[in-house]
């Protein structure tokens, strides 16, 4: 990499950008390191991971079991638990940029980039704190940014004059701050069911809000990962009745969620995940406290007034605070300047496992909604595509030995 000028406003890359230095983000550039090919790697915090450091909550811990949250070529070390938490898997990254010497261009935000027809090669445009703007020139560009970079706050009525505490999920640490207060909790997803257990845990009265219907499941079956037996049958049995099985199965250990007030979706839960993008439900607890009333099941929110809430059903509650487990978006529409690969909503329009390329050098990584994996499968494809083209294009250049014309004159 050099600058084309002292004050690096202009940067020639003799490789690719990837934008995001979350998992996705380390997992490509760990395959370049072994490829040998030169890249340069954006992030606009000032950390690596920074969903993980800055935007969770202290109890976090992986839903799924270790080796299927892995990074390639790098194991969790041995004396991990088979959940690792927060603190645990943010180490587990940092020994990973170390172990394949990635040094991240923290604190630069990508405000725009696109690809110019003229020269061939992608022009991203970044900015950091101090106002010192960038423009980095490249042949390839790995969108890394993920499927979580934008938290989503709906707009609800009367949310501003409410008066009490409103926070996004992203912002929620601990249930400490909040004991003995009345929360509602905006979401019943992974986060909305974990944040209202250790609400509960912190002596606060918290009340989920569900809206729509959602698959639970308990994350284990008979001592065994749900998610690895379901990986399991579907090696033998087709999706629709590995589906059956895990609603069974569920019924058997959790009982009949729908009387707590939980409707199931029409949908399997497989089925769900694969189509619309939406996880099951993983239970460690928080099924339990709503079956003894601990935490509060209510409908659909019509509307906030001061301190207090009315449901679509027309029931008043009185409450405290409000955290917003709303869920998270791409930001990719809002500085990627292309149509073709990428849809509206900030996904690969192409579904899994085809979204990793586009054309012109353009790739994108951490976006299959299939977690860790997902990403892992791809970050690998797109090291190894990059580094065939970057090899050809240097045994050329070897190859090319300069010639000399001779003219020779005939008398």
């Amino acid at each position: 990499m050099f600058s084309f000028s002292d004050t690096r406003r202009c940067v020639w890359v003799n490789g690719p950008v990837i934008v995001g230095a979350g998992p996705s983000g380390l997992a490509v550039a760990a395959g370049l390191k072994e490829q040998g090919v030169p890249f340069v790697i954006l992030e606009r915090a000032d950390c690596i991971a920074s969903l993980w450091q800055k935007r969770t909550y202290d109890r976090l811990k992986l839903h799924l079991p270790k080796q299927f949250c892995q990074l390639p070529k790098f194991p969790f070390p041995d004396h991990y638990p088979e959940y690792p938490n927060k603190k645990q898997f943010i180490e587990y990254l940092e020994s990973y940029a170390r172990h394949f010497d990635i040094n991240p261009q923290f604190n630069e935000t990508v405000e725009s980039a696109k690809y110019d027809e003229a020269c061939r090669y992608w022009r991203v445009k970044t900015v950091s704190p101090s106002g010192c703007e960038v423009e980095y020139i490249c042949q390839w560009l790995v969108v890394a940014t993920g499927e979580n970079a934008k938290q989503v706050v709906p707009e609800i009525e009367g949310l501003k004059n409410f008066g009490g505490e409103v926070i996004h999920v992203c912002d929620y640490k601990s249930g400490e701050n909040f004991r003995g207060k009345r929360v509602v909790v905006v979401g019943c997803g992974n986060s909305g069911m974990e944040v209202s257990l250790d609400l509960c845990n912190h002596d606060a009265k918290p009340s989920m809000v569900v809206r729509s219907s959602v698959h639970v499941l308990p994350r284990e079956v008979f001592g065994k990962s749900t998610f690895e037996l379901a990986i399991f049958m579907l090696k033998w049995l087709p999706l629709w009745l590995v589906d059956k099985i895990l609603l069974v199965l569920a019924w058997m250990i959790l009982g009949n969620i729908e009387k707590c007030g939980l409707k199931r979706p029409s949908v399997g839960p497989l089925e769900l995940k694969n189509t619309q993008g939406k996880t099951p439900v993983l239970d460690i607890g928080a099924l339990e406290k709503i079956k003894s009333r601990e935490i509060n099941v209510v409908p659909g929110i019509k509307k906030f007034s001061c301190g207090m809430v009315e449901f679509v059903t027309g029931e008043k509650l009185e409450i405290d605070a409000v955290v917003m487990a709303t869920g998270y978006c791409s930001n990719v529409p809002y500085w990627l300047q292309e149509t073709e690969f990428f849809s509206k909503n900030g996904f690969p329009k192409a579904p899994f496992p085809n979204g990793w390329k586009g054309k012109a050098g353009l790739y994108a990584v951490g976006f299959t909604r299939r977690g860790l994996s997902g990403a892992s499968a791809d970050a690998m494809k797109i090291a190894q595509d990059i580094g065939k083209v970057w090899k050809e294009d240097l045994n050329q250049k070897k190859q090319k030995v300069p010639t000399h014309r001779r003219c020779i004159s005939t008398f």
